[in-house]
């Protein structure tokens, strides 16, 4: 299995699906943000929809609160709700500002096929399911921005006109609060299903979860470049 930085957990559900998690973290979206070939109207048309998006992200987590079975449960989506509400979706605000385009404007922008089937999975993977569902349904965008992040941080070219999009999910605030996510994770994953969760008949499911969220983030991307 491979390590990460995030907890055993995630990194058990990402090898549970390479092929998926490649075409997801490895997006011809992705590697137009490093190299800054990514047409602006695209990455536009992405950011409203990825503000839509965090609208409802900010939700999800907020149901981690009332699904929580601990303290530590409950501060972690408690603190990634602020981090998503206060700082991430600032970004946004801030980008479309210069364009334009302002946050009342954004906040109301109707939502694309793509993000209401991402939305919408996640959040009845915590309806319908428990604590573990919904978190494996929200995995793959919190840890998969994280590695996106770091990933383009260091391979970038330098004069790339998204630099502020990767220092966002590179810089150590939202690394420390992903990291802090996984390891509440391992955590929550042990209590329920012990030690050897992957033996868990419970693990095919949050496995289903976690690969179904990892195509929809993937769908995001290619949701994005229709936006050209």
């Amino acid at each position: 299995m491979t390590a990460s930085r995030y907890g055993h957990v995630f990194a058990a559900l990402k090898d549970g699906c390479p092929s998926a998690w490649v075409t997801y973290t490895q997006h011809p979206f992705v590697t137009g943000l490093g190299d800054g070939t990514l047409p602006r109207a695209a990455f536009l048309h992405y950011l409203v929809q990825d503000y839509v998006f965090l609208v409802h992200f900010a939700r999800a987590w907020s149901l981690g609160v009332v699904k929580a079975e601990t303290l530590d449960e409950m501060k972690i989506c408690a603190s990634t709700v602020n981090a998503l509400v206060n700082h991430e979706m600032a970004l946004h605000v801030k980008t479309c500002a210069a364009e334009g385009i302002d946050e009342e404007k954004i906040f109301g922008a109707k939502e694309e096929v793509a993000n209401l089937a991402y939305t919408r999975f996640v959040m009845d993977s915590g309806l319908q399911g428990d604590f573990l569902d919904l978190i494996a349904a929200l995995a793959p965008c919190c840890f998969g921005y994280g590695e996106i992040g770091l990933t383009l941080a260091v391979n970038a070219t330098p004069d790339t006109p998204y630099a502020d999009w990767i220092a966002t999910y590179a810089n150590d605030d939202y690394q420390q609060v992903m990291i802090a996510v996984g390891q509440m994770l391992d955590a929550a994953v042990i209590r329920r299903l012990g030690p050897d969760y992957r033996q868990s008949p419970r693990w095919a499911r949050l496995q289903t979860r976690f690969t179904v969220a990892t195509e929809l983030e993937a769908g995001f991307w290619d949701m994005g470049l229709r936006g050209t």
